[in-house]
């Protein structure tokens, strides 16, 4: 599924360049739904793993949409609070899946017992997907086409209704988004390279290192292996995906002070103290497991104070990255690209993102083998503290500014 969603992420926002927002939102809503349908109706393991690329493919998509079109009618003043919206839908949408499922095995009995019309439960946990799916074509039928999107392509009565809509003074917004389209072509990939050179905009570069460190920082890890991590540090199976279920309320309740001030502290300070916070954390971690002793299963021993120590640090960590990474890098993302590269530097980051995502979630595993909870820490706060003077360095402040002042 995260190779379908690396796809997916860059190629949406060519396509959305080209045909618009609104209709590629659509057609995403579209493979959503026929990914749940598909999944939960698989009788052989290659229609399931099909399923789930074309369901990988929507997730990427959306990953990318999202900013973008959220970035082009949000006002400046509270672009960031919208913005961050994304993440709060995509931790809340992590923990009803989690709560459906869990629901749903527990009415029939197990994920494999016979539910509704005589198809197992486990049937029925992909075809919950349909909900939301169904409820995204709604969504997306009741909202605009970009205002950027239109006057790009000549729609300028089209654009000042849509600002009208949204708020402002409409001319005059209308008139901004012209300049800075003004001359431009057809956006294309190529638009990512300096003129004259062969190089990749810097800007392009500093969004691919955001999109790359919001991954190598380990936090899917915490999520798609909660489980087997807390289980390697000795606990049981219950209270392994009871501890799961507590990081993922922790994830949304930690995501609120992120709203609240993103559009106040601003985007950069966020990332800094998120950034220091990690560090700070999985160190914590990696010194806990790097002390505790080896059981006679190979798993480590820890005592009652080592083990809430390690469970404190792990939330700690949650809050620092909800409060910061997670929602920031997709509003930077979403905002700080050029009017004329924006559907396609968001490609490239996007891709970037979920390519990470995949190579995290899927070394996490031979790297516990090969170096133990406390190694794979150890590496997760090296990648957190390199991201510090890449964010001071290289990122730059956009809250305030419209997208044409950027």
């Amino acid at each position: 599924m995260l190779l379908g969603c690396a796809v997916g992420a860059f190629v949406a926002g060519t396509i959305a360049d080209r045909y618009g927002r609104r209709p590629t939102m659509l057609l995403n809503a579209g493979l959503f739904l026929l990914s749940a349908i598909a999944t939960g109706l698989a009788g052989s393991a290659g229609v399931f793993i099909v399923s789930r690329l074309v369901g990988g493919l929507a997730i990427g998509a959306a990953s990318v949409l999202a900013p973008m079109y959220i970035s082009e009618v949000a006002p400046a003043h509270m672009r960031g609070r919208l913005g961050s919206l994304q993440q709060m839908a995509i931790v809340l949408g992590l923990f009803g899946a989690f709560l459906s499922n869990d629901i749903l095995a527990k009415v029939a009995g197990g994920a494999g017992a016979t539910l509704w019309l005589g198809a197992p439960a486990w049937r029925w946990m992909f075809w919950m997907e349909a909900v939301p799916s169904i409820a995204f074509v709604a969504g997306v039928l009741l909202i605009p086409e970009s205002p950027r999107f239109l006057v790009a392509h000549g729609r300028r009565n089209d654009a000042r209704r849509v600002f009208a809509r949204i708020g402002g003074d409409a001319d005059a917004l209308v008139r901004q988004v012209e300049e800075s389209v003004r001359g431009e072509h057809q956006p294309r990939l190529s638009d990512l390279i300096v003129r004259g050179t062969r190089q990749l905009a810097p800007v392009v570069w500093i969004g691919i290192g955001l999109a790359a460190f919001q991954q190598l920082v380990g936090i899917n890890v915490i999520f798609y292996y909660g489980e087997v991590l807390w289980k390697s540090a000795g606990a049981t199976e219950q209270w392994a995906l009871r501890i799961n279920l507590l990081t993922g309320l922790v994830n949304i309740l930690a995501t609120l002070p992120a709203i609240a001030l993103i559009d106040r502290a601003g985007r950069k300070p966020l990332l800094l103290a998120g950034s220091a916070g990690m560090v700070l954390t999985l160190g914590v971690m990696a010194a806990v497991f790097a002390t505790a002793g080896i059981g006679a299963n190979g798993k480590p021993l820890l005592t009652h104070a080592a083990a809430v120590t390690g469970l404190a640090a792990a939330n700690l960590y949650i809050i620092a990255f909800a409060m910061s990474w997670g929602p920031v890098m997709w509003v930077l993302l979403g905002e700080m690209f050029p009017n004329r590269m924006r559907g396609a530097a968001l490609a490239v980051s996007g891709a970037t993102n979920w390519v990470m995502n995949f190579g995290v979630t899927v070394t996490f595993l031979p790297l516990l083998n090969a170096v133990g909870l406390a190694g794979a820490y150890a590496l997760y706060a090296a990648a957190a503290a390199v991201s510090l003077p890449f964010v001071w360095a290289r990122v730059r402040e956009t809250r305030g500014k419209t997208l044409e002042q950027m």
